[in-house]
């Protein structure tokens, strides 16, 4: 296992490479070399390189080739009248710590190749050239993009297709630019987690939009924050889609400008839409086509959302289509559904349990819509809730704690507290304020009931309680069900 050291200021080609002080001075250096399992190849902080750095060997899963830097500034820096870094067929590949701007094609471009990490790479100014993708990945397996920042590129941010095993975790793109630019553009993949990015393309120059899932298998789109572009996420032909808990925003470029869109160039089978915050748009989930093409769009299932400040419906569903619209918070002024007659006729998508509020912020405190809420859970021995007490005999100020998903079981062993009294749990937990004192919950189920002596009755006496109702799932949001929390408050060993 070697590690060579390039520097483009210091260093020079008839080096041995092996050491800081006798670094190589160019990336065709590098690549003159066969490179093996557990070799790393690090460039000096600092160093600017006017090339393309081909990777043409191979490491091991146990020991992959790294690319990355070393000492102190600046990340080193590529420039390339063609791609940044390029690859076919190489597979255990870390990329790491670098700076790829200034090129005519990709940043990062691997065809054919497996067990591929990036991390914390900033991408630039590439695509100078009109080529697809900041960063592109075409038929390969098990890639990871992680920490890593996207900006100001010509064509998509990220440009995936046909790979099996793909993440994106955690990074940021901001403007890809150009008429048909997504920051991500997924086609014909499978197994795909999208989790914790930041894409915004407010201000990119005629963009697409932000997420293009192009028949995907196996995908879950969890926790993103989303903003601008024609639309947020378009995931119109796929199977096995989760979009969940993400905020998207800033969809209104056209009439028909969307937060989540489905149905319109492929079948469309078991969608689990749940937890986002819609907001400052158009449309919110449109399950549409163009024409009347004879797709099937079945098991939609849009759930636990909150929608507000948008010029169109909530929902609309306008193509056949089986799936429910249930327990979404929906800000007034927002019309809830828009769906075609003969779909209400044929009752294959069922509404029910959605919450109209003055103010998305603000709590359901209606008993008539708590009850709604308790009991919106059909029966489903997949998952199971059970009923949940919290006995307060004194009390130092200090919160109770508990959790509710202790007592519960679901078949896959997953539990996820999705829904808390009236409304959706957030990555960050929901705090509500109850008749006695406030609580605050996590999806783990963990608990914090923190009582208000101010709101107790002066007859010191007996006993007091609230309840609040919640609703898991075992994670996929197939099987769900839901109870209630019942806190009793002893006022006699509070206030004696």
């Amino acid at each position: 296992m070697t590690v060579y050291y390039v520097n483009s200021a210091t260093g020079s080609d008839r080096n041995g490479g092996t050491g800081q002080n006798s670094a190589f001075a160019t990336l065709s250096k590098v690549e003159s070399l066969k490179l093996k399992p557990g070799d790393s190849v690090l460039l000096a902080k600092g160093s600017v390189f006017n090339e393309q750095f081909d990777i043409k060997y191979s490491g091991s899963e146990s020991a992959p080739i790294k690319i990355g830097s070393y000492g102190t500034g600046a990340a080193p820096v590529i420039h390339s009248s063609g791609d940044g870094i390029h690859s076919l067929y190489a597979s255990n590949i870390v990329i790491e710590n670098l700076k790829i701007s200034n090129t005519a094609g990709a940043g990062i471009y691997g065809g054919s190749v497996t067990n591929w990490t990036v991390r914390d790479v900033e991408i630039a100014k590439t695509g100078l050239s009109e080529n697809a993708g900041a960063v592109t990945f075409r038929s390969s397996k098990n890639v990871t993009i992680e920490d890593s920042k996207i900006s100001d590129v010509r064509g998509d941010g990220f440009w995936i297709e046909k790979v099996t095993g793909i993440k994106l975790l955690n990074n940021t793109v901001t403007n890809a630019h150009g008429a048909t630019a997504d920051a991500v553009q997924m086609n014909d993949s499978s197994n795909i987690l999208i989790r914790g990015n930041h894409l915004d393309q407010t201000h990119a120059d005629s963009p697409k939009g932000v997420i293009a899932l192009v028949r995907p298998v196996n995908a879950v789109v969890e926790d993103n924050t989303l903003t601008g572009g024609s639309f947020g996420i378009s995931a119109q032909a796929g199977k096995n889609v989760a979009i969940r808990d993400n905020d998207i925003s800033g969809f209104h470029g056209y009439s028909w400008s969307f937060a989540v869109g489905l149905g319109d160039t492929g079948d469309t089978r078991d969608y689990d839409i749940a937890g986002n915050h819609i907001h400052d748009g158009a449309w919110g989930v449109v399950i549409s086509a163009a024409g009347s093409p004879s797709y099937d769009r079945t098991n939609i299932k849009v759930h636990d959302n909150v929608f507000d400040d948008l010029s169109q419906a909530a929902l609309k569903v306008d193509r056949p289509a089986s799936g429910s619209f249930s327990n979404n918070t929906i800000e007034s002024g927002v019309t809830a559904t828009s769906i075609s007659p003969s779909i209400v006729d044929a009752h294959t998508f069922s509404v029910s349990n959605n919450h109209t509020v003055a103010n998305v912020e603000t709590a359901l405190a209606s008993p008539v819509a708590k009850t709604a809420a308790a009991t919106e859970a059909a029966a489903d021995p997949a998952v199971v809730a059970v009923h949940d007490n919290l006995k307060i005999l004194s009390d130092t100020g200090a919160a109770h704690h508990g959790n509710l998903l202790e007592n519960d079981s679901s078949d896959n062993d997953t539990l996820v507290l999705r829904r808390f009294g009236d409304e959706t749990v957030g990555k960050h937990g929901l705090t509500l304020t109850g008749e006695y004192g406030d609580i605050h919950v996590d999806r783990e189920g963990n608990y914090a009931y923190t009582l208000d002596e101010t709101k107790l009755p002066t007859d010191h006496s007996g006993h007091v309680s609230e309840s609040f109702s919640y609703g898991v799932n075992d994670g996929t949001s197939h099987h769900s069900d839901g109870d209630t929390l019942t806190v009793l408050i002893h006022l006699d060993g509070l206030l004696s």
